[in-house]
């Protein structure tokens, strides 16, 4: 594998499904349809998807020696060697400094909140990772600093049931994750994540089904409540509710039997149930938030 390519793979494009949650302030502040809005949430994305593949960088660099114990991730080019250390962390440099740039010429509290995730996911690569429980919420931060700059980019407030669900959503998928780990992994885990040792899949089953139970609850009191009844003049929005529903239950029926979870991005590439059940409900939110009620 040639070094340019290298470099992409481990930039990890795929994951870039996940810059997507920049786009949940723009949808559900009913500016979707405001062109210049919709351009410069489009280039936020860009800008964290440049920051997100240089940290991807760093964190392979950081856990070298531990991915090359792993059944999948020691296929990656850093550590199966393809990818020189020197070589990654040039282009991690590159990629954090080019997303840093770009965030701040874009908007000074864009470039604020961009300059956080950076340092949190860092601290993720170098410490964070290694403290039961708090490994999985500095992940979740991740994706709640996502949906923040989402909004600020567009001068919008962050509203604060979008980000409690986002919160809650990013804690279900990363304990399911960790379990994965765990079970995939067997007598090896810990060798391959020092933090294991602190978890067991009784434990985190039972913080899954918290999280789980707190997601749906706070999503469907969100679409029913009276900041959303007010600003999208309609209470179809909880019509939505049985696809949040289904998701998670998918999602928790590809953890328990079939196994899976270990990677949440290519299960939600991959899975068409799952992406068809996103769609629809990025359809039917769209034509409520846009195009009218339901029964109103």
């Amino acid at each position: 594998m040639s070094t340019p390519r290298s470099i992409i793979v481990s930039m990890r494009p795929s994951h870039w499904v996940k810059n997507l949650f920049l786009f949940a302030a723009l949808i559900f502040s009913g500016r979707l349809l405001y062109l210049n809005d919709f351009l410069l949430t489009l280039v936020g994305f860009f800008v964290f998807s440049l920051g997100s593949s240089g940290i991807y960088l760093i964190n392979d660099i950081a856990d070298i020696e531990k991915d090359r114990l792993h059944p999948e991730k020691s296929l990656r080019p850093i550590p199966s060697g393809a990818l020189s250390v020197t070589m990654a962390g040039v282009a991690a440099a590159f990629l954090l400094l080019l997303a840093l740039v770009g965030a701040f010429f874009v908007n000074y509290r864009f470039g604020l909140v961009t300059a956080a995730y950076v340092l949190v996911n860092i601290a993720y690569s170098y410490y964070l990772k290694n403290i039961v429980i708090l490994d999985v919420m500095s992940i979740a931060v991740s994706f709640v600093l996502r949906v923040v700059a989402g909004a600020v980019i567009i001068g919008v407030p962050s509203s604060e049931w979008l980000i409690l669900c986002t919160l809650l959503l990013s804690l279900f998928l990363g304990f399911a994750k960790r379990r994965h780990e765990l079970l995939i992994l067997e007598n090896k885990a810990t060798d391959h994540r020092a933090v294991l040792e602190h978890y067991s899949p009784y434990f985190l089953d039972q913080m899954t089904a918290i999280v789980t139970a707190s997601t749906v609850m706070s999503y469907a009191i969100y679409t029913i409540s009276d900041e959303t009844v007010k600003k999208f003049n309609t209470k179809s929005l909880m019509y939505t509710v049985p696809f949040v529903l289904y998701g998670i239950f998918r999602y928790l029926y590809l953890v328990h039997k079939r196994e899976e979870g270990g990677n949440p991005t290519k299960i939600l590439l991959t899975d068409v149930p799952l992406i068809l059940n996103v769609l629809a409900w990025v359809l039917v939110c769209a034509y409520i938030i846009y195009g009218g009620s339901l029964y109103d």
